[in-house]
Parts: C-alpha cells; sequence; structure tokens
C-alpha cells in the first residue's frame, strides 16, 4: 500500500511538473504553484497539505513569502533550507526584474515610481532606494541605500550626498516603502524630503521627486502635491 502511494505521489509531482513546462503557472491554483515550488526544497513529502496550510495562515502567496523564517520553521516543521528557499522567492524575483534594466538608459520620468517599486519587492522592513542622473538625462546609479527597522528608516543624508558627488550627478530621485501602511507621506516624510533637497541643492544637484512605496501602490510627492512648494520654491 506505500508502495502504491509512493507511486502516485511521483505521479502527481511529475504530472505537475510537466503542466508548468507545458504552460508555466498559467491555469494553477495558489496552492498547485506552491506545492510545485515547495518540491525542489521537500523532496520526499507531499507538499500539498503543507501548501494548504500555508495559504490559510496567510492567505496569499506574499503572505507565505514574507513569513518569518522562524515561524516557518516552528509552527509548519519545515527546515531552515526549505525556509530560506521560501524567503528567496521574492528576492529573486527582483534581482530578475532589475537585471532586465539597463543603468546607462535614459530616465523615464513617466514610469519612475513603477521603476522604484521593483526595488522593493519582497522586502518587509522599510528602506530606502536613491536614483542618481548625469547632466544628459541618464541613470547613472540606482540603489537601496539604508535599511531600517519595521516601522521606520533615518534617511541617510550624508549619504545622499556623498553618492551625489561621487557619481558626479545633476538630479537625484528618492523612494522609500511604507511595508505596512499606504503611500500616504508621514509628516517626517515631507520634512526630511525637504531637508535633502536643500542639502544637494548646495553642491549643485536637484531633488527632482521622492516617493511613497507600498505593495501595489505609490505616491510621487512632487506630483500629489504633498509636499506643497518644496519642489518648486527655488523655481
Amino acid at each position: 500500500m506505500a508502495s502504491n502511494n509512493g507511486k502516485e505521489h511521483t505521479g502527481h509531482r511529475q504530472r505537475l511538473r510537466k503542466k508548468f513546462i507545458d504552460n508555466g503557472l498559467d491555469g494553477f491554483e495558489p496552492h498547485e504553484a506552491l506545492e510545485l515550488y515547495l518540491f525542489y526544497a521537500i523532496p520526499r513529502k507531499d507538499t500539498n497539505p503543507l501548501a494548504h496550510r500555508l495559504l490559510d495562515r496567510y492567505i496569499t502567496l506574499g503572505g507565505v513569502c514574507d513569513a518569518p523564517i522562524d515561524e516557518l520553521m516552528k509552527d509548519f516543521g519545515l527546515s531552515e533550507t526549505a525556509a530560506v528557499y521560501l524567503k528567496m522567492l521574492p528576492e529573486m524575483s527582483r534581482l530578475y526584474t532589475e537585471s532586465k534594466m539597463n543603468d546607462d538608459n535614459i530616465i523615464d520620468y513617466e514610469n519612475l515610481g513603477k521603476l522604484f517599486q521593483t526595488k522593493f519587492i519582497g522586502r518587509t522592513n522599510e528602506a530606502v532606494a536613491l536614483m542618481l542622473g548625469d547632466a544628459k538625462g541618464k541613470m547613472i546609479y540606482f540603489g537601496i541605500i539604508s535599511k531600517g527597522s519595521l516601522n521606520s528608516s533615518d534617511m541617510p543624508v550624508r549619504k545622499i550626498v556623498d553618492l551625489a558627488l561621487r557619481h558626479n550627478a545633476k538630479t537625484a530621485f528618492l523612494a522609500h516603502n511604507h511595508p505596512s501602511g499606504t503611500a500616504i507621506p508621514s509628516r517626517s516624510d515631507i520634512v526630511t524630503t525637504g531637508t535633502v533637497r536643500e542639502t544637494l541643492l548646495n553642491v549643485g544637484v536637484e531633488l527632482i521627486d521622492h516617493f511613497i512605496i507600498t505593495d501595489d501602490d505609490y505616491v510621487s510627492l512632487r506630483e500629489s502635491g504633498f509636499a506643497g512648494n518644496i519642489f518648486y520654491y527655488d523655481e
């Protein structure tokens, strides 16, 4: 009986794998996609019940991937290897998306918010991203420059200035995420934006915009009007 169960389990895995090879994840239910992904971290166990349990707790695939490693191990019996494999999924997604971008591209002002969102895929703690442009409008730097706690991250003004000078930048764009909130800027966000803009102007670099990012939304402080005249008072 155990042997038949083993053959049935192996056959099920093969059918799911072939379904993916033929059509990608199109047509997969969330639990099937998670089950298939877990095949490669848990090779000798039926991962279907585990996939259901994880989704029952965390609701979405994103919720599963955002769960703490120690919680996945303690509450669901995952090995450290399997838990890390799950946590790598959004991180690899971000690296894949970023690898499609060319740092020599002309900065696309109309899609900057979406571009910045890629930097925050899979991040559950607050972080700060900086983009720098040269005199010809080309992107010369784009990266995460600070990581904070779950609720806050100090804006590294000195590091921003140092990077701008090192890269001989003429323009700068900032973004930081609100992992557990809305994209509405706080009073602190606005005051900090003014400080960064003023400091950069003193070294000949213009802060063009500051984006607040969430998982499915973003706000441009410049376009939204939340920042008042911060971006316009010197014009």
